[in-house]
């Protein structure tokens, strides 16, 4: 259900940069720079107890320079799926490792964002889903889920779980190289598709190319949203959006939970688990959402605020001009288009 992408790094000396890249580093590739999310809240839904979340965010912002965020300014805070503040005891070296890729990539693309944990008892489609409805009933308008679940053609007696207006539920669309999975298939959610992403000597500094171990390509049974009008696909198409994913241009990530090597400490990690809550800090970045409206499809109306990735393939599935499915509209070049394209939401500039 997951796995996420990491390779260890040594030890890091004092005044060292940690291996990966860096939140400045995000901000510069998708053009972030002048935004701060207004204290809005980015949910997360995870599997099981990483004990020592809060200390480590702590290292990573302070690694990185960024504000202060934990429990006692009310900027982080960790529930269980219930509501309650009596936390699962179990800790799973990948889980661990995947609450830490998601708060420190809601941290590197919306630094001003206060974050929300969920943690479900276990890894249970139940529990899973049990985690995403309470973090609707907490209020969250940007839900991260970085987990995905085989196709079944029962899947869509699922999706009420997703069918919230006005709410952004972004979703990994795994890493199998151009297979399709659920929740990400789920025409309510928008789907996160991964990128090899390389510093350049262009006008951006940066290119990409689709990252062939993006999960992507035609749904087995969801039907095609509204929205959507490509050619690829007659059922959904998968991805929506994508960022960074390849682990060999991965993200430094602190985690003091041992990982599933056993290493502890910075590491590098890659993998749609680190694109989907980056584009959730993002969404949270582009303003208040629009009541009434699905935000999965605000990229479709306004593909010209996307840098549009055109070289590389994920199993059958290839980049090209305009819309795909290793990429779908393509990587955010700041925040716009990730706004409602009507102008009922408002937000930062």
């Amino acid at each position: 259900m997951i796995n996420p992408n990491f390779r260890p790094v040594t030890s890091l000396p004092p005044g060292a940069q940690p291996a990966g890249l860096s939140p400045s580093d995000i901000r510069s590739a998708y053009k972030l720079a002048g935004t701060n999310g207004q204290h809005r809240t980015v949910a997360i839904t995870v599997a099981h107890h990483h004990p020592n979340m809060e200390s480590d965010l702590a290292v990573y912002r302070r690694q990185f320079h960024l504000p202060t965020c934990n429990t006692a300014s009310g900027c982080f805070r960790v529930i269980n799926q219930n509501g309650g503040s009596t936390l699962p005891t179990t800790v799973v070296p990948e889980w661990s490792l995947e609450e830490a890729i998601d708060v420190e990539m809601v941290s590197a693309a919306c630094s001003g964002c206060r974050i929300l944990v969920i943690e479900a008892d276990d890894a249970t489609p139940a529990s899973l889903f049990a985690a995403v409805d309470q973090a609707v009933a907490q209020g969250a308008k940007f839900i991260n889920n970085s987990w995905i679940l085989p196709e079944a053609s029962f899947e869509g007696a699922f999706d009420f779980h997703f069918n919230h207006p006005g709410v952004t539920f972004t979703f990994s669309s795994g890493d199998n190289g151009g297979v399709t999975q659920y929740p990400p298939a789920s025409p309510y959610v928008t789907a996160v598709g991964g990128t090899s992403l390389f510093r350049a000597n262009n006008s951006r500094g940066w290119t990409e190319r689709a990252w062939n171990g993006t999960g992507c390509g035609c749904s087995l049974f969801e039907p095609k949203p509204a929205f959507q009008h490509d050619t690829i696909c007659t059922n959904r198409t998968i991805a929506d959006v994508s960022a960074v994913a390849d682990i060999a241009t991965g993200v430094a990530v602190y985690t003091t939970s041992p990982i599933p090597d056993g290493s502890t400490g910075w590491v590098v990690a890659g993998g749609t688990s680190v694109a989907a809550p980056l584009v959730a800090g993002m969404y949270a970045l582009a303003g208040n959402l629009a009541p009434g409206t699905f935000p999965n499809s605000y990229p479709y109306a306004r593909p010209q605020d996307f840098f549009d990735i055109t070289t590389g393939s994920a199993g059958a599935f290839s980049a090209m001009p305009g819309y795909d499915a290793p990429t779908g509209i393509g990587t955010p070049n700041g925040v716009r288009g990730l706004r409602d394209p009507s102008g009922g939401g408002y937000g930062a500039t």
